[in-house]
């Protein structure tokens, strides 16, 4: 199913949700070659750029084969918000995002991420100004609520709609549960209800079979994939295929697994360097592995590994049918 979000359509309802330390350019590039609608930066500090902090320059770099592509800023100040918004919109992004979801203390403590669902308000002045100040879309991204005592998704996503927002994202878990427990896809039937805007619905889509579900049961316009992604960009290709199909792919094989994990690393040693890489790939390792058979003593060999030969030989004799 197609998507269209202001003036951007895209090729399915897929979308890579963003995810600090995950969704960097590599994986992103991965993503969208395995069939995802959309990709999303790992999210931006507006001060950080307004400040030229160098670290920004890396987090802001887009290439054309990835897109349609958002940038995703977070921050607190409506005036720096707007004016970073007017200072990076000629940049490689169809669309601005805004994070209103990130649940980790030091960003809740500043007053930005899902703290921002406290502040009504402040969330019609900062959305106010990022839209009056760009032409792209603007998207927002929020939690259920701040904690069960503040259920107020309907509310915000009601203020971003006539702040002229495009689309809105709505993860089913407040900022209190962080990722534990269930996501409240019910949360999402009722922001669908609420506005006429695109409504993208995010929380517990792990298998093709999942993302069905919430589209058949919220209505929602599309489907941001998180976790689910985590070492899985098949879930991508696998998912669009079940929506358009009904059949069910079977997972990738030991050895596509091995080839993914190669080119993610030969990705990654090519955009950050091969130390770097390698170190990076530890995470990922464990997320490409998980529930194969020895993948825990496969886990802690690949923290020994430093180089990219070094990786490849590992895998080419772990990873093996035979080594299974």
């Amino acid at each position: 199913m197609k998507l269209k979000i202001g003036n951007v359509e895209l090729e399915n309802n897929l979308i890579l949700a963003p995810m600090a330390g995950v969704t960097d350019l590599p994986y992103r590039l991965i993503c969208r070659s395995m069939g995802c609608g959309m990709v999303v930066t790992e999210m931006v500090s507006a001060k950080a750029i307004l400040y030229k902090n160098k670290n920004t320059k890396t987090l802001l770099e887009v290439l054309p084969q990835e897109r349609p592509a958002a940038v995703q800023l977070f921050g607190s100040d409506p005036d720096i918000l707007g004016e970073i918004a007017a200072q990076i919109e000629d940049g490689p992004y169809d669309m601005i995002d805004f994070n209103m979801g990130c649940p980790v203390p030091k960003i809740v403590g500043n007053g930005e991420g899902s703290a921002l669902m406290r502040e009504p308000k402040k969330v019609e002045q900062i959305l106010s100004s990022m839209v009056r100040h760009v032409k792209k879309p603007v998207t927002v991204k929020f939690r259920k609520g701040f904690n069960d005592t503040s259920v107020n998704a309907v509310e915000i996503a009601k203020i971003a709609e006539s702040c002229g927002v495009a689309a809105v994202a709505v993860h089913g878990r407040t900022r209190e549960q962080y990722y534990s427990g269930k996501a409240d896809w019910e949360i999402i039937r009722q922001v669908k209800e609420a506005v006429k805007i695109p409504v993208i619905g995010n929380g517990d889509v792990f298998q093709p079979e999942d993302a069905e579900a919430m589209l058949k049961r919220t209505g929602c316009d599309g489907v941001m994939i998180g976790r689910g992604a985590k070492g899985n960009p098949w879930i991508f290709s696998r998912t669009q295929h079940y929506l358009e199909t009904g059949e069910i792919l079977p997972g990738p094989s030991v050895a596509e697994i091995r080839d993914m994990i190669l080119h993610h690393g030969s990705l990654l040693s090519q955009y950050k360097g091969e130390k770097m890489a390698m170190r990076e790939m530890r995470k990922h390792m464990a997320w490409y592995t998980a529930g194969l058979p020895h993948s825990a003593a496969l886990r802690n060999e690949i923290n020994q590994i430093e180089t990219l030969d070094e990786m490849k030989q590992l895998l080419e004799s772990r990873l093996t049918i035979r080594a299974l």
